[in-house]
């Protein structure tokens, strides 16, 4: 399951870089329809709109699929259960000594 997540996670990573690039190379070479006719003002501009929003949706994307993952009741482990219960019960003068006990051999 680990696996499946950081798969998604790498691949929305990788379109995170990749999309944009590609917007921004297909407006510079006149790719995209129409870009020819900008300035090259305008082109700048919505060029980097672009981009941007197509982060943005990669990103919403993401999220849409993180949250579409199956949600399993996590059972912690029983042994450490016991430990955390047994250090919180456990007095805190006996903490103090070793401390103070090992102060002492330095």
């Amino acid at each position: 399951m680990a696996a499946a997540v950081i798969k998604k996670f790498f691949i929305a990573s990788m379109f995170m870089w990749i999309a944009p690039l590609a917007i921004l190379y297909g407006f510079n070479h006149n790719l995209l329809p129409g870009s020819s006719n900008l300035s090259p003002h305008a082109m700048t501009l919505v060029s980097g709109f672009v981009a941007v929003i197509s982060v943005n949706i990669v990103i919403a994307f993401y999220i849409y699929m993180a949250m579409k993952e199956p949600v399993d009741k996590h059972e912690p482990d029983p042994k450490f259960l016991a430990d955390a219960k047994a250090s919180v019960s456990k007095p805190t003068g006996e903490s103090s000594t070793s401390s103070e006990s090992s102060k002492k051999r330095e």
